[in-house]
């Protein structure tokens, strides 16, 4: 029917299923159990949505459902034997009977069609192609019938859903009455131009279509063309009436389809009774109820199905939301009572807010993961924005405020310690229902009471309100009145299902969801269900499990601040797994067995691993907490002790006394020979540290402090004189930069003042890894240290300047060596920053013993890998940019000097990667003397010119100064030109191509231009403007001149063109020149002696010239038009002719008509003009029109038909109207509305997937927008066996 042509909206159909808890260790998390409405939904296969939507309509049909269990194996097979060729199983209706079981009694959020699907033999893409749900319809219908064939259920689709309608037509001359019945299984009623059900359905059943005028109908009695009139009425109803709603249309104006969503009503109780042939009898005979509607959502070409389902075995839990249970006039009251009671809120105060939030909830807390949720419908931003940046994650601040807030249930909900939610409001979670339950647990009374509360409330529920939104997965309550709301728009209904009102259910089938399911198929649901919830108690288990490293205090001593382990070669932790469900006191006495020899307390304090080394926190205290609500996650580290000292130093807990790792800095001097490393303190050789030969240097060691102490605490710790000066590394300033970058020089450090030795580590913003320097006061007598003002700054010895070089025999880098061989080929180069790059070169060819003939030079290498052009040897490494402690690469080759360039170069194309070719020049040799230069180097002799690259490394513009010098012309060291063959274009010249204009309606002997031996290269067919025909040009050459050339020199130099002589051109006033664009003749080039650059000609630009009959020079506002009068009382025109309309004063609609008045000698008021639109072969009337007058200025603007909507432009055709001898104000002719069908043609062909329109077509074919791609149509079909 509609093939898929309801393919998903990306994101609307794909329901995926939110983790539920925390994150897995292991495997796939179980699936999750139902939700509150304690209904089913069913799992989106990626485009079966359709299908959910009809399915759970099924099940909710409880007579269907019923009597599909009725099925015995006796009758259907077991789907066990499916496979054995000699069995006859019916696999369609059983596994339709697993999914309807698995739906009402299996305690999971959805259940898989896969197996169902499997059954109708649909492979993984019909699963992901969304079909009609209409064609579901009747496709599985009409395969259930064909599966129970021969079985007690061979009329079920029959007796519930099928129906009939007796059409009939009676004759007005005779009462002969012809009637005809037809079988039903839904009704397909029309919404397009109909406001209702109702009214859709008088239409059909009650309305008749009269036979008359032309359209008689001829009757077997009087046997002749009568009168007569035809109607349908229902004869038979069934118990269950569906009605397919035609949304979805084809408009043959746009050819498009489109859906109507348009407001289109009906009923929650509909009477049939007029619609019938028999009208006797009870109105229950004829009233239905509605119970579902499927709801489609989106366009005719995307979308996404749901159902509105009435539950009317009420097996479900129906709870509407909370507001809208209560009339709007309550709602407001309490609104207004609720502002006046609550204080004002704190938005800007997290605290407050979350308080409010949870004090506000009945049960007096909130599940962590509705948490966010909820924050952001109270104050309308999330967490994230308004509070993450200054107070972390919302769950590290309600761990950092326990003193306000508690988890309970296994820490799933957030309470306040001073208002504890109650036993019997708060919900019990899934742990608490194991055997270590919280004593908090409601009991079994206390249950019972709110069952009764339940029981109370649900009598006072309105009748046939149990109904629910079943979107796939997701099922959720909803009232009768949200039905309303389906009416109209994007997501409105698709389907309708009604049932007889006489369909009365049994009191056993209410709140049973096990009625009349088969024995069988409950015992495969239980045995499910115990699978389940085995898996879901295994994965809580797996998912609560974290491990812990316990650090014990006898492994343990406090040194810098923090903890270290005693023996560096044993680790000190040990891994401990334990259930975050249980409590503190339970993690305290598997510890305590674990430890047997452990005497006196035990504190367990949270503990980190810091750069200075391991740092206690919080304590647990209470051991009737659990790990979860304390905070403890998996990874967590515990340190065990007695809460007082280690090995006899007390220990500071705390987040303030978290101890920070500095790097202390002290000179040496080298006098005492190899400086004396204590233990535990690593001296690191860094920029300016060293001690190789007893040079001098800074000695740097790692020390911790505590976070809280002060600089002055600092230095009495490090053992130094009050005289001594501290100082920080100098943040700012060129100082640092060239101490980095050349890896040695000076560096500068900022003394601390006096004032600052009072301060915190913490306040002077000292973090891990900062370098502290300590001078003492006789520190200033060496030359290494400087003190100028408030900064120090230190001259790094020499011994630790170097460069690494690398040899490589091959420019680009030869092929890959051994590792020893590599190491060989590496040596570093002792140097400074004013050392020369010769010497540098001189030692490394030394130290790696090369051949002292040939020439080498030093490169070097950017981040790529890619070698840069040779270094000037006669400059200091300071000076050519060479940073040291950085590789050079040492290559065959010359090294260029300070005037020199080295440059790459190629011949005829744009360089590939290794091909090009290296040349030095100097840099104020001339264009033309480098390119002397490369072609010696390469062999070469002719006519060639040098090009730049440009920036997409492609060959660019020509040096056209052929004398100017390669610095003047900014081309600098490593740059890349291209040899290119040929002369130097000229300056500023244009190759324009010219076509000769060859009017079919001109005879002249100038134009019998024979095409003997012109090919089709040398032939063009172009749109003429305003005809429907197309004109023929002919290639006569091509003309070259500069752009500052005047519009009459190129005239002039057209006319020279040896293919022109036969053409008469007095001057070259009567030559007219038109520039094409797209085989369209565009606009005609006016101003004899404006320039090329000012008329924008460009370089390839194809101009065509048309002979004129008489002299003409345009003004810039003057247009050529051409004007087309229409014959009187037909619809066709005289032949067209040209006209020069002058819009410099007034382009208005009134001028153009007073001009074309004047033209023909008629009234200007009498004449009805249009503007031909050649796209659309179209007209568009032109008439006087009022502007939208300017706020500002309060004056009207001029109306112009060179702006919008006309635009009129050279060559555009004006159609006219003589009012006074014409009534047809219709300008189409026959042959527009021709080339109109024809355009629709063409647009429904690129539609349907055939190719577009060649250019035989009329007129340029319209650039259509990328439309997105949709997949083939693919019919939808269900494959059933064959049991007769």
């Amino acid at each position: 029917m509609f093939g898929n042509l309801f393919e998903e909206e990306e994101g609307e159909d794909f329901s995926s299923t939110s983790s539920r808890g925390r994150g897995t260790k292991g495997g796939g998390e179980p699936p999750p159990p139902r939700g509150k409405a304690k209904l089913c939904g069913i799992k989106n296969q990626g485009g079966t949505c359709y299908l959910n939507s009809l399915l759970q309509t099924l099940l909710f049909t409880p007579e269907f459902r019923e009597e599909l269990f009725s099925l015995g194996s006796e009758e259907l097979g077991c789907l066990e034997d499916k496979e054995k060729p000699e069995a006859k199983v019916r696999v369609i209706p059983l596994e339709l009977q697993r999914l309807f079981s698995s739906l009402l009694l299996v305690d999971q959020q959805s259940a898989s069609t896969a197996n169902l699907t499997d059954s109708f033999g649909w492979n993984s893409s019909e699963g992901t192609n969304q079909q009609d749900v209409q064609e579901l319809n009747r496709i599985l219908f009409s395969a259930l019938e064909h599966s129970l064939v021969d079985t007690s259920g061979s009329t079920l689709i029959h007796r519930l859903y099928h129906g009939t309608i007796v059409n009939s037509i009676v004759c007005r001359e005779c009462g002969n009455v012809s009637q005809r019945q037809e079988d039903f299984l839904d009704l397909t009623v029309c919404v397009c131009g109909v406001s209702s059900l109702e009214e859709a359905l008088w239409n059909m059943f009650v309305e008749e279509e009269m036979f008359e005028g032309n359209n008689l109908y001829r009757c077997a009695g009087c046997d002749r063309l009568v009168t007569a009139a035809k109607s349908a009425k229902l004869k038979k109803l069934p118990p269950f009436m569906t009605m397919s709603l035609l949304r979805f249309s084809f408009d043959f104006n746009k050819c498009e389809r489109y859906k109507e969503t348009g407001r289109y009503c009906f009923p929650l109780t509909i009477n049939l009774r007029p619609f019938c042939e028999q009208t006797d009898g009870e109105d229950s005979d004829f009233t239905y109820e509605l119970f579902s509607v499927i709801i489609h959502k989106g366009g005719c070409y995307g979308g996404h199905y749901h159902a509105y389902i009435r539950d009317i075995d009420q097996l479900g839990k129906w709870e509407p939301q909370e507001e809208e249970c209560k009339p709007k006039t309550q709602m407001k009251v309490k609104e207004k009572v609720k502002e006046a009671c609550e204080p004002k809120l704190q938005e800007d105060d997290p605290l407050s807010v979350l308080t409010a939030i949870i004090a506000q909830e009945p049960s007096k807390s909130v599940l962590l993961d509705q948490l966010g949720q909820k924050l952001l419908d109270k104050i309308g931003s999330s967490w994230s924005k308004k509070f993450r940046k200054h107070h972390g994650p919302i769950g590290k601040f309600l761990q950092s405020h326990s003193d306000v807030f508690m988890l309970v249930s296994s820490g799933t909900r957030v309470a306040l310690k001073a208002n504890p939610p109650s036993p019997v409001t708060e919900p019990p979670s899934p742990a608490e229902q194991t055997p270590n339950s919280d004593p908090s647990t409601p009991s079994d009374s206390e249950a019972a009471e709110q069952t009764g509360l339940e029981q109370k409330t649900e009598p006072e529920q309105e009748q046939g309100s149990h109904w629910f939104d079943l979107n796939d997965s997701s099922v959720t309550s909803i009232r009768e009145s949200d039905i309303e709301k389906q009416f109209q728009g994007k997501e409105s209904a698709y389907m309708l299902f009604y049932r007889k009102t006489q369909l009365h259910r049994p009191s056993e089938a209410l709140n049973n969801p096990q009625y009349k399911v088969p024995l069988h198929l409950i015992q495969m649901a239980q045995e499910e269900n115990q699978r389940i919830h085995q898996i879901r108690e295994e994965f809580e288990a797996t998912n609560n499990t974290v491990e812990l490293r316990l650090h014990l205090a006898p492994s343990y001593r406090l040194e810098n601040g923090a903890l270290q382990p005693i023996s560096k070669e044993q680790n000190g932790s040990t891994a401990l797994s334990f259930d975050r469900r249980k409590t503190v006191g339970d993690l305290r006495l598997a510890i305590y067995q674990m430890q047997e020899l452990w005497e006196g307390d035990m504190a367990l304090t949270v503990a980190k691993s810091l750069p200075a080394g391991l740092h206690l926190y919080n304590t647990l205290t209470d051991d009737g907490v659990s790990l979860y609500s304390a905070g403890i996650s998996t990874n967590s580290d515990l340190f065990v002790w007695n809460g007082r000292e280690v090995c006899g130093a007390a220990v500071l807990t705390g987040a303030e006394w978290e101890p920070v790792l500095l790097t202390v800095v002290r000179p040496f001097l080298g006098d005492d020979g190899d400086p004396q490393v204590e233990d535990g303190v690593e001296c690191v050789e860094g920029s300016g540290g060293g001690f190789e030969n007893g040079a001098p240097g800074l000695k740097r060691e790692a020390r911790g402090f505590a976070g809280a102490v002060t600089l002055r605490e600092v230095r009495e710790a490090l053992g130094e004189p009050k005289e001594s000066v501290l100082c920080q590394k100098h943040k700012g300033g060129k100082r640092e930069e060239h101490g980095a970058g050349e890896g040695g020089g000076a560096s500068g450090w900022r003394v601390f003042p006096p004032d600052d030795m009072q301060r915190t580590l913490k306040e002077l913003s000292l973090k891990d890894g900062d370098a502290l320097l300590v001078l003492e006061p006789q520190s200033f007598d060496c030359s290494m240290f400087t003190l100028n003002g408030d900064v120090v700054t230190v001259t790094t010895p020499s011994d630790c300047r170097w460069l690494q070089v690398e040899f490589q025999a091959h420019g680009g880098g030869g092929g890959e060596e051994g590792e020893k061989e590599e190491e060989r080929r590496k040596i570093k180069v002792p140097a400074t920053g004013n050392m020369l790059l010769f010497e540098v070169k001189q030692r490394a060819i030394e130290e790696l013993q090369l051949h002292s003939g040939a020439q080498y030079c030093l490169r070097q290498v950017d981040c790529t890998g890619k070698l840069l052009p040779p270094v000037c040897e006669e400059a200091s490494v300071r000076d050519a940019g060479v940073r040291l402690m950085t590789t050079l690469t040492l290559c065959l080759g010359n090294a260029p000097k300070a005037s020199q360039l080295f440059l790459h170069f190629s011949v005829g194309a744009a360089p590939s990667a290794g091909v090009e070719m290296d040349i030095i020049v100097e840099n104020t040799c001339t264009v033309k003397e480098c390119l002397k230069a490369m072609l010696d180097a390469v062999g070469l002799d002719g006519c060639w010119h040098l090009r730049r690259l440009d920036w997409c490394e492609e060959v660019g513009e020509a040096l056209m100064d052929e004398d100017a010098s390669l610095s003047e012309l900014k081309i600098s060291n490593g740059d890349t030109l291209v040899v290119t063959e040929g002369q130097l274009p000229p300056k500023g010249f244009l190759k324009l191509s010219v076509w000769l204009y060859l009017d079919p309606r001109n005879n002249s002997a100038d134009f019998k231009l024979a095409n003997n031996g012109l090919s089709e290269e040398q032939m063009l067919e172009v749109v003429t403007p305003g005809e429907t025909h197309s004109a023929a040009l002919r290639s006569v050459g091509e003309v070259e001149l500069s752009d500052e050339a005047t519009l009459e020199d190129l005239k002039t130099q057209v006319l020279t063109l040896p293919a022109l002589q036969h053409v008469c051109m007095p001057t070259t006033a009567f030559m007219r020149v038109w520039q094409l664009e797209g085989k369209r003749l565009a606009r005609i080039l006016r101003g004899q002696q404006l320039t090329l650059r000012k008329l924008k000609l460009t370089g390839g630009a194809d101009l065509c010239i048309q002979q004129l009959l008489k002299e003409e020079d345009l003004g810039p506002k003057e247009l050529l038009l051409n004007i087309k009068m229409g014959v009187p009382g037909e619809r066709c025109y005289y032949p067209r002719e040209e006209l020069v309309w002058d819009a410099s004063r007034d382009s208005s609609p009134h001028c153009l008509r007073t001009c074309l008045a004047a033209h023909y000698g008629l009234s200007p008021d009498s004449l009805l003009l249009a503007k031909y639109q050649q796209d659309k072969h179209t007209w568009e009337e032109i008439s006087n029109w009022n502007q939208q007058v300017s706020k500002k200025k309060k004056k009207k603007r001029a109306e112009s038909l060179l702006g919008a909507p006309f635009h009129l432009k050279d060559g555009d055709t004006i159609g006219i109207k003589n009012l006074l001898i014409d009534n047809n104000r219709d300008f189409v002719t026959l042959e527009d509305e021709q080339l109109q069908q024809m355009l629709r043609a063409q647009a429904e062909e690129r539609r349907k997937g055939g190719e577009a329109a060649g250019c035989d077509g009329v007129g340029p074919q319209k650039k259509t927008g990328q439309t997105k791609s949709r997949k083939p149509e693919v019919a939808l079909s269900i494959n059933v066996g064959v049991f007769r």
